[in-house]
């Protein structure tokens, strides 16, 4: 459950929540289980955790579900990952729609396979007008792909007379990238004990906060997401001020 000791001292819950799911294969080579067993074990973790976060009324979950790196795997694993994912979309829709839960992608999404890539469509289409939560798949993602597709989008709109370079600071270069309406993740986490970004929203995580787990995706339940989010609630966020700025600062809102 939240922790609620010393509740005047913790902060809210995050708005956005990115999580980078990593250990599946270490979790199936443990238990001498091909690979897609472990793939298979996560994704029932991610039916969990997105349920964990609807009922906290977090807005916000992105999952980095699919890198692009992912595509120099083995293709017998690929594709097997394809499937799957085509299995959790057929068969999560109505759940989805019942929670009310809007599905979206970041990524190159045409690299799917054709299947999938109709699939997904089809799902982000039919779940476009639920509000409760934002499901965001990112799926054939890089992030530093994100960053340069968003600076031809940027440099196409200044050629045509659109936009002078003048133009671009922060907010209009959001514009451009995948889901630029999407607040930036206040959390990230990072199971299976490796300490990187991995190429995952590099322009978005400037101020993320971030929690390394040892727990492996597979074995990354309920009770260890709240673990995660506990900690972020004792955490303070200064965004390059200090201590004290921000104390006056809470101090003057609440006057």
């Amino acid at each position: 459950m939240l922790d609620k000791s010393n509740i005047k001292t913790l902060k809210p819950l995050p708005r956005h929540v990115a999580i980078i799911m990593d250990g599946n294969g270490r979790w199936a080579r443990r238990r001498f289980m091909p690979r897609i067993m472990g793939h298979r074990q996560g994704a029932k973790t991610v039916k969990e955790i997105v349920t964990a976060t609807r009922e906290l009324n977090i807005p916000y979950l992105t999952l980095y579900a699919f890198s692009k790196e992912n595509w120099s795997r083995p293709a017998e694993e690929v594709n097997a990952l394809m499937d799957l994912l085509y299995e959790y979309l057929q068969q999560e829709l109505d759940e989805l729609l019942g929670k009310r839960i809007r599905l979206r992608a970041i990524g190159e999404i045409e690299a799917l396979p054709p299947k999938v890539y109709d699939m997904l469509l089809e799902t982000m289409e039919k779940t476009a007008k639920n509000y409760e939560m934002q499901l965001i798949l990112a799926l054939s993602y890089g992030g530093r792909s994100e960053i340069i597709e968003a600076a031809k989008r940027f440099a196409r709109k200044c050629m045509e007379g659109h936009l002078s370079p003048d133009d671009l600071d922060e907010g209009s270069f959001r514009s451009f990238m995948y889901a630029g309406d999407v607040p930036d993740p206040d959390l990230i986490i990072r199971t299976s004990g490796e300490k990187r970004l991995s190429n995952f929203l590099l322009f978005q995580a400037a101020y993320s906060e971030l929690y390394i787990t040892s727990t492996l995706w597979p074995d990354f339940d309920k009770q260890e997401f709240l673990k995660a989010l506990n900690d972020y609630r004792r955490r303070e966020r200064r965004f390059g001020m200090t201590s004290e700025q921000i104390l006056l600062r809470c101090t003057s809102s609440e006057s």
